[in-house]
């Protein structure tokens, strides 16, 4: 690495040559003379507050007019009326050029070895706002942003312990984007810490456009599985949630979501919505959105094998199955219906949302009306494939939501051709599958398999907060109990 030379003049020239000053419009310089002394400033328009940078230039303007006597220290009484609570000194021209890159500024003297990096980082975006894939009755509105400054200052508003920890690290050769790692320093486990920490500091990249689920795929190496392996949120008080009971969260700036580790299946199916209503009230609402994913990937095979079978349905269940015909076998009908949804669904975010509302409704009456009609499709296919949809809609992971509907398809395609032993060969790989799975060394099915009794109920029944004093055993904390402190 080149250290900072003495000269101003070299320093320009390398920041025309290497970072593009004079031909980026963005890149911008600033040259006073302070007490016979050149100083330039340099920044890029539109990620700095231009009113500090404006500040800072008459603080030492007015060093002209107000100081007199010879100075014995010249870089110690520039520092001192530097006015911002963030001044770092660089020694290295190559992490200042990195450092206003990203928002600072740089303060170069003249005759000096070391520059000012002072942080006055304004980066443009939205303010804090509920995020929309989870909306609560109740609650916080509240949410992450595109800033990673900002969504760090929302978890210390709800965290004010001096042993939470926000490390930050640089990905990308080109990007060079903040990552940083979240933790509380006396619960989270230390080998979780270093593996996540090893994992973001291998990665060689040229830039992280795709921000958090380039992150994601790197330090898992998911490869074509499609069952998520870390959980995202939006909510502030969710992710604060998951620091105190252990786990380490990773922020990458430019996203509004954070990475949330280490996960099993029964994250993804948890909701903010149960924990802001009573405990019976919670775990009522829990287990209809178990319903509605158990309806998510079982709903159609089942229907399917009892229409390919018929003798298999009690007579009580007699009325189950077509009472119409149509040209095109069932399990195509049901197919046509599931990649229309599919169909839907990527319309809806594509359309402004003005239009998405016409849009449904456009689908749900004209299209499934007139194919009913028309002989294409039957009634009785159109009712289980909008159960089953709804089920996929109350799912509140998006991952686990398409995750499960290729499991879904997977068994609808068993069934079709082997019927009973397809389904039940079907349901069987894809349990083995799941509690086969880990992610970051956990269990992916716990606490199911392995069956911790205690743990598996706290899924099945929501706790009220005063009830659960135990972090989860599934993140190995350093401090079980939540109230006590090391």
């Amino acid at each position: 690495m080149k250290r900072v030379p003495e000269s101003l003049t070299e320093i320009e020239d390398y920041m025309k040559e290497r970072v593009g000053l004079g031909t980026s419009f963005d890149f911008g310089i600033r040259k006073i003379k302070v007490l016979d002394r050149e100083i330039h400033f340099y920044y890029i328009n539109g990620l700095v507050d231009t009113l500090f940078v404006i500040r800072s230039l008459e603080e030492l303007v007015n060093l002209n007019d107000f100081h007199d006597e010879e100075v014995d220290d010249y870089f110690a009484l520039i520092k001192n009326r530097i006015n911002h609570q963030s001044v770092e000194e660089v020694k290295y021209l190559d992490e200042a050029v990195d450092q206003i890159l990203s928002g600072l500024i740089a303060i170069f003297v003249e005759g000096e070895t070391k520059v000012f990096v002072v942080d006055t980082r304004s980066y443009p975006g939205r303010t804090p706002e509920e995020p929309d894939t989870e909306k609560v009755i109740r609650g916080s509105r509240d949410g992450f942003v595109e800033n990673i400054i900002l969504n760090t200052a929302l978890i210390r508003r709800r965290i004010r312990d001096e042993r939470l920890r926000f490390e930050m690290l640089k990905v990308g050769e080109r990007s060079k984007t903040d990552v940083s790692i979240v933790y509380l320093e006396d619960v989270a486990n230390p080998k979780l810490i270093n593996s996540i920490k090893k994992e973001i500091e291998a990665i060689e990249v040229d830039g992280l456009t795709m921000a958090d689920k380039a992150i994601e795929e790197y330090i898992l190496h998911q490869g074509y599985n499609p069952y998520p392996q870390v959980r995202y949120t939006e909510r502030a008080d969710v992710a604060a949630t998951h620091v105190l009971e252990g786990h380490v969260l990773i922020i990458v700036d430019t996203s509004p979501s954070v990475i949330i580790t280490p996960t099993t299946f029964f994250h993804h199916v948890q909701h903010a919505e149960e924990y802001r209503q009573s405990a019976a009230t919670g775990t009522f609402v829990r287990w209809i959105r178990f319903i509605g994913i158990l309806a998510s990937i079982f709903l159609l095979p089942l229907w399917l094998l009892f229409v390919l079978e018929p003798e298999l349905l009690p007579k009580q269940l007699d009325f189950i199955g077509p009472k119409e015909t149509s040209s095109l076998p069932v399990v195509i009908q049901i197919f046509i219906c599931d990649i229309g949804i599919e169909f839907l669904r990527m319309a809806a975010i594509h359309t402004p949302t003005p239009l998405s509302t016409a849009m449904g409704l456009i689908a749900a009456v004209l299209i499934g009306e007139i194919a009913v009609e028309v002989g294409l499709l039957i009634p009785e296919v159109i009712l289980y494939v909008a159960f089953s949809a709804i089920g996929t809609f109350a799912t509140p992971s998006y991952e686990l939501s398409v995750a499960n509907k290729i499991s879904h398809l997977f068994l609808l395609i068993l069934v079709s051709l082997f019927k009973v032993p397809g389904f039940v060969i079907g349901t069987t790989i894809i349990i083995i599958f799941l509690t086969s799975m880990r992610s970051l060394n956990t269990p992916y099915f716990w606490p199911f398999i392995p069956f911790q009794p205690r743990e598996f109920m706290q899924i099945l029944v929501r706790r009220s907060t005063p009830g659960t004093i135990v972090r989860p055993a599934i993140v190995q904390p350093r401090n079980r109990k939540k109230q006590e402190t090391s």
